[in-house]
């Protein structure tokens, strides 16, 4: 079973230490020793246990001389032995003697000059040798571990598959036992199907049954992916956890764990970069329930903001668990560096916090129209760095969040009436009964239409100018957007010039009149005008109930 095992040993061991010659006389002196064993460095310790576990030369009773059995009881040592041995096989720990101390008295800088021996602090922190009295051996608390250790290497009962594989043949075919050959195919089998399995749990009993509740569009754009990244994630765990009993040679299962310890923080994070995908399917739902258009674009922002910080851990945790570096020194070269990061780019800064206080503060919403400066036109976008602001030539205009947190804004998008001023001009002469009926005309026309206020509005003969009789026309319209503003402003506009000519009403302009004599024979071009004041309210009656379609 170990034979394989053996050779890749003896490799390792053939280019670590200076000479062949050196390893041979290690083995020698081990197959000399008879029962006693050499501990009396780690080096000596460590191939001693790993020499009497290989297959040609397998002496369980040797290697597990290696063992400290203080507090062991009626625990049989040999059992411990091979299953230590196969925890440095599961979990990918390769033994190179050239890293091994050979000193009698060697002591560990870490642990205040104790007589310890770590083989590997991250993968295996509990197991070490500790010199007890002249001997090397590992030590009581790292034998305490053993069982518990051989059960979490070997989890789900996998451990008995190590001594009924080994049973199905040793022949070697490519490199690797029949028995490995003939587990592989088996595994390969049961990959396939746990996928089917999967697939089908995932594909139709899941998306099926959120069809049947009304959710199906839910389901098979967000959380089906999400399921199918997960059940991804599965299939890994179980890879690692039965690919084990496999006892791959030390150079490829190295290789192995690597990927599956790398596989398995970047599928997690990849299924909760899809989940930030349900989360904002299901913030953009509420942001659809309130009146401001801002919430839509915050959703966007949030997805973009979940996204980027889970890219970030998950990249620290396979920089941790996938390829076993030490992230703390990356992490501490971070803060240092933020600060000059930080001095370097303070205008991104400065707009991504101004970005925040625009959602905070919300000084407008996505479709208002706001003016500050150079500034003018429709809001259509607000982004991390900058808002997107489409002018009323059609052009686009990009402008730093910094520049608008700190600027005063016109948003004419939150007025609740939208002003209207004018001035109406008649010429000279008109009597003031006609003005008078003109005026009462336009009051009528305000108050008739659905999008005026009606609490608000002011209409006078209030000025005399050089060619003309003014009439202010002050009213507000009640509408939130600008082209609802101009309808109502043309609806207006055309009653009044309906008035107009329905009463008689001239509108002036700048002109020079030239009065001249009436001829007899001739009529004059000054119209001429009804005193009587009924004769007005008569034709604005007229205009009422024919125009307006209301009684005086």
């Amino acid at each position: 079973m170990l034979k394989q095992y053996s050779f890749l040993f003896f490799l390792i061991l053939l280019l670590s230490v200076d000479s062949f010659g050196q390893l041979i006389t290690d083995h020698q002196q081990l197959d000399n020793d008879g029962a006693t064993a050499n501990l009396s460095s780690p080096y000596h310790t460590t191939l001693t246990f790993f020499y009497n576990l290989e297959e040609d030369h397998y002496f369980p009773e040797k290697a597990a001389r290696t063992l400290d059995r203080k507090n062991l009881g009626d625990v049989n040592t040999k059992t411990l032995a091979v299953q230590l041995k196969q925890i440095f096989e599961g979990k990918g720990v390769i033994i190179r003697t050239s890293s091994i101390p050979n000193e009698a008295n060697y002591t560990d800088s870490t642990t205040s000059g104790e007589h310890i021996f770590y083989f590997d602090k991250k993968i295996l922190p509990g197991i070490f040798l500790e010199k007890n009295g002249k001997d090397w051996k590992f030590s009581s608390f790292s034998v305490g571990q053993i069982e518990e250790l051989h059960a979490e290497t070997y989890p789900y009962g996998t451990a008995k598959l190590l001594n009924i594989l080994p049973k199905i043949g040793t022949q070697e075919y490519l490199g690797l036992q029949l028995w490995q050959l003939v587990g592989i195919f088996i595994l390969i089998l049961l990959v396939f199907l746990a996928h089917w399995v999967f697939t089908m749990i995932v594909d139709n009993i899941l998306l099926y049954s959120f069809k049947r509740f009304g959710y199906g569009r839910l389901g098979e754009n967000y959380l089906l992916p999400v399921a199918r990244v997960t059940s991804f994630y599965l299939l890994i765990l179980l890879l690692s956890i039965f690919i084990r009993v496999l006892q791959l040679p030390a150079e490829i299962w190295t290789w192995v764990l690597v990927i599956f310890r790398t596989l398995k923080p970047f599928l997690i994070t990849l299924i909760f970069y899809k989940l930030v995908n349900v989360l904002a399917a299901y913030f953009a739902r509420l942001a659809t329930k309130t009146e401001s258009t801002l919430d839509d674009q915050l959703v966007p922002l949030i997805r973009k903001t979940l996204k980027a910080f889970v890219i970030i851990i998950g990249t620290l945790f396979i920089l941790r668990d996938g390829l076993n570096l030490d992230i703390i020194p990356f992490l501490t070269g971070l803060s240092i560096g933020g600060v000059a990061i930080a001095l370097a780019a303070q205008d991104t800064i400065k707009n991504f916090f101004g970005s925040v206080m625009i959602f905070i503060d919300k000084p407008f919403q996505v479709g208002d129209w706001i003016t500050s400066g150079d500034i003018d036109g429709t809001v259509e976008e607000v982004g991390f760095r900058s808002t997107r602001v489409r002018t009323f030539r059609n052009s686009l205009m990009y402008v730093p969040n910094g520049k608008i947190a700190d600027a005063t804004l016109d948003n004419h998008g939150l007025r609740q009436y939208r002003r209207f001023f004018t001035t109406l001009t008649v010429t000279y002469d008109t009597p003031p009964v006609l003005i008078e009926a003109f005026v009462n005309g336009l009051r009528e026309i305000v108050l008739a239409h659905p999008h005026t206020r009606k609490d608000m509005y002011h209409i006078y003969f209030n000025n005399l100018s050089s060619y003309s009789q003014d009439i202010m026309f002050y009213i507000f319209f009640e509408v939130p957007t600008w082209g609802e503003e101009l309808a109502c402003r043309h609806e207006v506009l055309v009653q009044t010039v309906k008035l107009a000519n329905s009463l008689g009403v001239r509108f002036a302009f700048p002109t020079q009149t030239l009065h001249m004599e009436s001829f007899p024979e001739k009529k004059g071009l000054v119209p001429d005008y009804d005193s009587d004041p009924a004769f007005y309210q008569n034709k604005l009656g007229e205009f009422m109930n024919t125009t307006l379609n209301k009684k005086p």
